[in-house]
């Protein structure tokens, strides 16, 4: 065998390595369904690419065509830029009803120079209040970042560019829903929620800097079709999202995250809750 064969025979080896287990990125005209706002919505680059945009008359949104029960989702975001007060960009997994299921992720705007909040949820079965929030550890106006969200049976993960920053347990064993029967679509909305959004509705939504635009690309899925943990070597920070648990690594990587950039925990807020701290906290 001459040189150039070799080297083509490793490389065809190198490259079909590299791809086992990667979810290839999705295209938006394939995936999604543009749902409201006319022309605010836009798909671009040849599908490789989404944006939303937000003026005084409307917002806009768009939602997968596909359902998912149980999966790991990938997307990444660039964030409105300058001053974002008042707007919220949503990206959220949910079913229908009013006994819905919802996995959230929102992006709470801010005035110039100040940092835009994370805001994550749980619903299950009509019921949410799981809320923690998060200042980012980087400008995420300024370039694209991966925000994932991988769910299974016994427990759901955040993670923003693979860092996970929350971890929602399956607590059905002391009477807390999770929700694990009904299929979900993902969603995303930019729109206008200046009555509660920055600062608890005290700063508004400065028109003038319209119209609002948050960008997309990079859409990955990946399905866990079954209901229990694959058996693997591998931990979960080395990519084995269906682990039971997450390794020793990811343990510490939450632990930083929520103690240098939590900045509300509801399993912490003994004003809401006067009583006694939910059952999962």
């Amino acid at each position: 065998m001459g040189f150039l064969s070799r080297t083509s025979s490793v490389l065809v080896v190198i490259i079909s390595c590299c791809l086992v287990g990667v979810a290839l990125a999705g295209n938006f005209y394939e995936e999604f369904s543009l749902t409201w706002g006319g022309p605010r919505a836009q798909i671009s680059n040849g599908g490789r690419q989404l944006s939303l945009s937000l003026d005084n008359t409307s917002g806009s949104g768009f939602e997968s065509k596909k359902e998912y029960l149980f999966g790991k989702i990938d997307m990444q975001l660039k964030l409105v830029s300058g001053n974002s007060a008042g707007t919220v960009t949503a990206y959220y997994l949910s079913s229908k009803g009013n006994k819905h299921d919802e996995i959230d992720f929102e992006f709470l705007g801010n005035l110039s120079g100040d940092p835009y909040i994370l805001h994550t949820n749980v619903f299950s079965q009509g019921k949410g209040g799981r809320e923690q929030q998060f200042y980012l550890w980087f400008d995420p106006t300024q370039d694209f970042h991966t925000y994932s969200i991988i769910w299974v049976p016994h427990h759901i993960v955040f993670l923003v560019d693979n860092t996970p920053i929350r971890v929602f347990q399956n607590s059905e064993s002391i009477g807390v829903p999770f929700p694990k029967n009904q299929p979900m679509r993902i969603h995303s909305s930019l729109w206008n929620a200046d009555n509660w959004a920055t600062r608890g509705g005290l700063v508004k939504t400065d028109w003038s800097k319209a119209p609002f635009t948050a960008y997309y690309r990079g859409f990955n899925s990946i399905d866990f079709p079954n209901s229990s943990p694959s058996p693997s070597s591998k931990s979960f920070s080395d990519g084995n999202w269906e682990a039971k648990e997450l390794d020793t690594k990811a343990r510490r990587r939450v632990r930083w995250v929520q103690k240098n950039f939590m900045i509300y925990n509801y399993c912490a807020d003994l004003k809401r809750f006067p009583q006694s701290l939910p059952p999962e906290c």
